[in-house]
């Protein structure tokens, strides 16, 4: 459990860490019973971390995942699908979540995601707006199984990866890369072995906190304009809108219908295919 001060106020959290270590802090997904999944809990402790880190801690933030892999994307029985046929309400709630990732986009502070294990779905949203991104060699990042979704996270991809390469990703159920693809398809920055992954990002943190912080916050502001000039976050701003549309329709609510009918493993054993790094396999 971490305990940080808002005001008067101790705030503690349950399903995060901020850890200080020399110039960067950590903040840790901690939630690693269930997959590091992002429930709504977590999601708050989250946008509060990164709030109070705008003025505490070291001059370099850095994100990483407690035990077997950084994150397996939303919680889907907390914020992963719609309570109701509320196309207006779906929209608000997909849009908040993606707003809690932007918020590292906007951060003053460059953030680095340090990726092991599993990075799916919404955990990619968050590497995406991070700074700069290094995984594993052989991390598993992608999709989700089922495609009940309406391109949320895709879209997110083709700034980094190119639009062939996200249509895919996209198209594919469950489609996954590895880190060593993600690094070739300039998804991140390094892929490393899984025993150097923190001791790389803390030699990277270490060089790039000789940079003094103001310094920092306008070099990633500048290259942050310049990418929106491009049209970078009006294309993040569509994400939501598409993913709550395609959840009304009729080829989604059949899906949904078969997870209630058939149970959710069954249905995700039969989307279960390889992935097309390698089109070798059947």
């Amino acid at each position: 459990m971490t305990t940080i001060s808002e005001g008067t106020t101790a705030v503690e959290f349950d399903h995060i860490r901020i850890e200080d270590d020399g110039p960067v802090t950590w903040i840790v997904l901690n939630r690693p019973d269930r997959a590091n999944a992002l429930s709504g809990d977590m999601l708050e402790e989250f946008s509060r971390a990164l709030d109070y880190l705008k003025t505490h801690g070291g001059p370099i933030l850095a994100i990483r995942g407690e035990g077997k892999g950084f994150c397996s994307g939303y919680d889907i029985g907390q914020v992963g699908v719609p309570r109701r046929a509320d196309p207006v309400a779906d929209r608000t709630r997909l849009q908040r979540n993606l707003d809690r990732f932007l918020a590292i986009w906007d951060h003053p502070k460059p953030v680095i995601a340090a990726v092991h294990g599993y990075c799916i779905a919404g955990g990619t949203q968050l590497c995406v707006f991070a700074d700069i991104t290094i995984v594993t060699e052989n991390a598993k990042i992608g999709e989700p199984t089922i495609p009940i979704g309406g391109g949320y996270i895709a879209p997110l991809w083709a700034p980094l990866v190119g639009p062939k390469r996200a249509k895919e990703l996209a198209f594919v159920p469950g489609n996954s890369i590895d880190g060593r693809t993600a690094v070739e398809w300039g998804w991140a920055n390094h892929a490393v072995a899984d025993d150097g992954l923190l001791d790389a990002v803390r030699s990277l943190a270490a060089r790039m906190a000789l940079t003094p912080p103001d310094v920092l916050t306008m070099k990633k502001l500048s290259i942050n304009r310049a990418m929106e000039a491009m049209g970078v976050r009006t294309a993040a701003a569509a994400v939501a809108d598409a993913d709550a549309l395609l959840h009304l329709s009729p080829d989604v609510l059949a899906i949904r219908q078969r997870i209630v009918d058939e149970g959710l493993k069954p249905v995700m054993a039969s989307f279960r295919v390889p992935p097309t790094t390698d089109l070798s396999q059947p």
